[in-house]
């Protein structure tokens, strides 16, 4: 009896410890918007603080890292973005994908660049800190008409 006594309280401090490890859905659209936010007011100091070192991004220009990440930093004017449909999955221990739509005002290298896009993202815990370490997002086009 004391042995399953044992389990028990196991499995529950357990499910408790998950339960708290893991972020809210506002939570993590917070991160999500600090990203955007950092890039759009070109502060690279604080976009370093929610996206890794070893970030990787996927977009129709072509693949990305940290450093494209700075220098295209540079080439947006971004007037406004806002975020929309946020939604979150977690992906094991320590990892959460997101998916949302961002409606973006702005130019790239010069040429309007606004639109909505759809989004996703993939965050990992590190040092006690959610960062993004995946990004794509892609513009949505026009429903062709029938």
């Amino acid at each position: 009896m004391k042995k399953y006594i044992t389990y028990a309280m196991t499995a529950l401090f357990a499910t408790i410890a998950v339960s708290i490890a893991a972020p809210d859905k506002a939570a993590m659209e917070a991160k999500e918007k600090a990203a955007w936010q950092a890039f759009k007011d070109k502060k690279a100091d604080d976009f370093k603080k929610v996206v890794a070192a070893d970030f990787l991004g996927v977009y129709a220009e072509g693949i990305s890292n940290m450093k494209k990440e700075m220098d295209d930093m540079q080439k947006w004017d971004m007037k406004s973005f806002a975020i929309s449909d946020y939604n979150i999955v977690s992906a094991g221990a320590g990892t959460m994908m997101s998916s949302y739509k961002v409606t973006i005002e702005g130019t790239y290298d010069g040429k309007d660049a606004s639109g909505t896009y759809n989004a996703g993202s993939v965050w990992r815990m590190k040092k006690g800190e959610w960062q993004a370490i995946f990004h794509t997002n892609v513009k949505q086009e026009a429903a062709a008409k029938q």
